[in-house]
């Protein structure tokens, strides 16, 4: 379960970038009196255009950036208070993580579930399923520097669910993989569902949000500027497509 309460993210501003503004404003904001609450058992999709402060959001979610106010709770864990406590039910994946180039994909993923102190039976087992249903046992003993870009989104989505977190946050998830993965991927996102756990995701294609998402929020300019249920979502639209739609919405808002 996630619980957000007001929270906001401001970024101080150098000179530099007041003087590209054209601004004296000493911070920008990001995020702003930012509220809500997901469950297990549903998929909530965050929506948003280029630089609305989707992926600020879903890093505070995740414990990489501190909110400059309000809390966030991971399964009643105040991520700000307990960090490393509430982490530990989290698998983030963001298209932005990086990899260690030097290390292989075998050697990355028994990195991170050491770290989360997954058992060896655990690790074995989680792993074979997670290579089979990405295709990471043809390169798992290749160095990440020799990867491909959709090979590396492999090795993070695994590396990102080998400790089955109870709270998964997608970035993207689909960003560069075939579509043959890409369908995995939702199938992964699908069954995590049926396992309970609270499911975030972003994404710019809206046949995923469309097919995925129980409920759904529209963020603008650092503010929700729509929640709701997908389905109220669906019975209230005022456009022929969700995309359009969702293009309604943000320009009402400007």
């Amino acid at each position: 379960m996630i619980q957000v309460n007001n929270i906001r993210k401001a970024f101080e501003l150098t000179k530099k970038q007041q003087k590209e503004n054209n601004s004296t404003e000493k911070f920008a904001i990001a995020v702003d009196n930012t509220s809500f609450d997901r469950h297990p058992g549903r998929i909530f999709s965050l929506l948003g255009p280029n630089g609305a402060g989707k992926t600020t959001t879903l890093r505070m979610l995740a414990g990489i950036l501190k909110p400059s106010q309000g809390t966030i709770k991971i399964n009643g864990i105040d991520i700000q208070t307990q960090p490393n406590k509430a982490k530990k039910s989290i698998g983030f994946l963001t298209g932005s993580t990086g990899l260690y180039e030097r290390l292989t994909a075998n050697e990355i993923i028994a990195y991170f579930a050491k770290l989360y102190s997954v058992t060896d039976t655990d690790f074995e087992q989680r792993k074979e399923h997670l290579y089979t249903l990405l295709g990471i046992h043809e390169f798992q003993n290749k160095r990440i520097g020799r990867l491909s870009t959709g090979m590396k989104q492999k090795v993070s989505i695994a590396r990102t669910m080998i400790h089955n977190p109870d709270v998964v946050i997608f970035d993207e998830p689909t960003s560069g993989l075939d579509v043959i993965t890409a369908e995995n991927i939702i199938k992964l996102i699908s069954d995590c569902k049926t396992q309970g756990k609270t499911v975030i995701f972003s994404s710019h294609i809206m046949s995923e949000v469309d097919l995925l998402c129980d409920d759904l929020a529209i963020i603008h300019k650092g503010t929700i500027v729509h929640q709701s249920s997908m389905q109220n979502f669906r019975d209230n639209m005022k456009s022929n497509n969700l995309t359009a739609e969702f293009i309604r919405i943000i320009n009402e808002n400007n």
